[in-house]
């Protein structure tokens, strides 16, 4: 991509003229200088289509070098992904194999053992996205990888409760390593209209793991007493292995920031530091900072988005871990029920990457949220209404329910991200808005227990009401997010000059528009 030796163009977000030696460039420029208003009004509205115009942002080059970094990135994170929630998730299986039986749990132990992982979960995350900044995503996923899939084949050598509530532990706190890491990473990497989609796209593993979990399950059971293990045993042992596999991958295969990429040309590496640094805005702060660990806990946004994604993570814990119990309820057997629970994950994928899709390809995130968590409202209530109807019935219910709770997940994950500004700021604003709602997982671990089974009546109406205040609540961020941009479009250049002045390099610059 040829440029003149000298160009002219305007900052997008603070409607002043950049000259530059080296074409394209974007700056973060100073407060504004006395602008005659009309002026400062009249830049506000054309700044857009001008820097637009200058930068393609969708020019072939552009496409090429978004195409090479999908190619680096999305099979390896959604691979990752997949492992990952296999081995949370897969002692969902495990117990249909008869695990409560043969450890001779006492009551209330296995539904202790599903909430105890997300206590590590909680405990890990924060810490961990300020190791991924500090060391990089190769060394510190490979690691991780290397912990949680040693602790999940682990499992399989437990023989009584105490020692799988040990090991669930171990595996959250492992796994809580990776957990925020594909959001921030791809937040990193990619503007604020493409990460839904690519959240969308890693994400839909873990449908794909729900699917891939129970068919796997199935082949696994015929092992049953192979090598005097048990079927829920060689569950452990070769849904773990690839884990460990993956992360020696991991290490050779991915790359850490934009800025030492090193699949790019140096032609291509600026041009995606131009279109990254466009998308950002002021929002330009990449050095490690602790005042900007410290301005995550008194940002309001943080907090909305921690209540809504902890309210959802109650429904999305304990549906994934009790749809292979659900099923069983509607008079499967073992061996049906790993199979009958794969076209539910399969639909749920589906509607998960076409819901991520719209909401970039319309720039909006509010509405889609809320829809999503209708969807799975609705859902639950078919579920409820129709307990004593036919399983037909029920099993459409379910599918309404799994289609509605997944799709909602990468327009959670990615909203905040795409609100908050500053590579220290989001990656732990991300990690804090994940590891608190996991404490909804916590309570999700308990809602399914053996006194409300098969219909589950008392869960399903939990999660029901639960979902139901979340919808609102995702409907309340838009209409707050949307109030500040307006705010900020009103602003003097007075006004624009001291906000300047005290608001840093993140999203509180004045400059910054919010995704609503």
């Amino acid at each position: 991509m040829s440029s003149p030796s000298t160009t002219t163009q305007f900052d997008p977000e603070h409607q002043h003229i950049i000259e530059s030696n080296d074409g394209p460039a974007l700056e973060l420029m100073a407060p504004m200088s006395n602008l005659d208003l009309d002026q400062y009004e009249k830049d506000n509205q054309e700044t857009h289509s001008v820097i637009e115009d200058y930068f393609d942002l969708n020019s072939e080059a552009i496409k090429k070098i978004r195409w090479k970094v999908d190619k680096r990135f999305m099979p390896m994170l959604s691979l990752l992904y997949l492992c990952s929630y296999l081995d949370r998730s897969n002692i969902g299986n495990a117990k249909v194999f008869n695990l409560e039986e043969d450890l001779q749990l006492r009551p209330g132990i296995f539904n202790t053992a599903l909430s105890i992982f997300f206590v590590g979960y909680v405990i890990g995350e924060i810490p961990a996205n300020i190791m991924l900044k500090k060391m990089g995503p190769k060394k510190w996923i490979t690691i991780v990888m290397l912990c949680w899939g040693t602790v999940s084949m682990s499992m399989a050598a437990v023989t009584n409760g105490a020692g799988l509530l040990a090991t669930r532990f171990f595996l959250g706190l492992a796994e809580a390593g990776y957990a925020p890491g594909p959001v921030y990473i791809i937040s990193l990497w990619y503007r604020r209209t493409e990460q839904a989609l690519r959240v969308g796209i890693f994400f839909s593993a873990a449908t794909i793991a729900g699917a891939f979990g129970g068919l796997l399950a199935y082949g696994i059971a015929h092992l049953h007493g192979v090598g005097g293990l048990n079927a829920w045993q060689w569950i452990f042992i070769l849904e773990g292995l690839p884990t460990i596999i993956m992360s020696l991958i991991t290490f050779l295969v991915l790359p850490n920031f934009p800025d030492t990429a090193n699949f790019l040309t140096k032609e291509e590496k600026e041009l995606n530091l131009r279109r990254l640094l466009i998308d950002a805005g002021p929002a330009t702060e990449t050095t490690f900072s602790w005042e900007e660990v410290r301005s995550v806990f008194a940002d309001w946004k943080v907090y909305l988005h921690t209540a809504t994604n902890l309210l959802h993570s109650i429904a999305f814990s304990s549906l994934g871990l009790f749809i292979p119990s659900i099923v069983r309820g509607f008079d499967f057997d073992p061996v049906t029920t790993q199979i009958m629970t794969a076209p539910i994950y399969v639909i749920a994928c589906i509607v998960t990457i076409t819901m991520a899709f719209s909401s970039d390809r319309f720039s909006e995130r509010g509405y889609h949220a809320a829809a999503s968590e209708a969807l799975a409202t609705l859902g639950y209530f078919l579920l409820i209404i129709t307990r004593d109807s036919s399983t037909a019935a029920k099993y459409v219910s379910l599918i309404v329910c799994a289609a509605g709770v997944y799709s909602y997940i990468p327009i959670q994950l990615s909203w905040p991200s795409s609100n908050v500004g500053g590579q220290t700021k989001k990656g732990v604003a991300i990690a804090f808005v994940m590891s608190i709602g996991q404490i909804g997982s916590i309570v999700g671990g308990q809602l399914y227990r053996a006194d409300d089974a098969p219909k589950y009546v008392r869960g399903n109406t939990i999660c029901c009401t639960l979902l139901a205040i979340n919808t609102l609540g995702n409907l309340a961020i838009k209409i707050l997010l949307r109030r500040e941009n307006k705010r900020r479009d009103r602003l003097t250049p007075e006004q624009y000059n001291q906000e300047c002045a005290t608001s840093g390099q993140t999203d509180k610059h004045p400059g910054f528009r919010y995704f609503e």
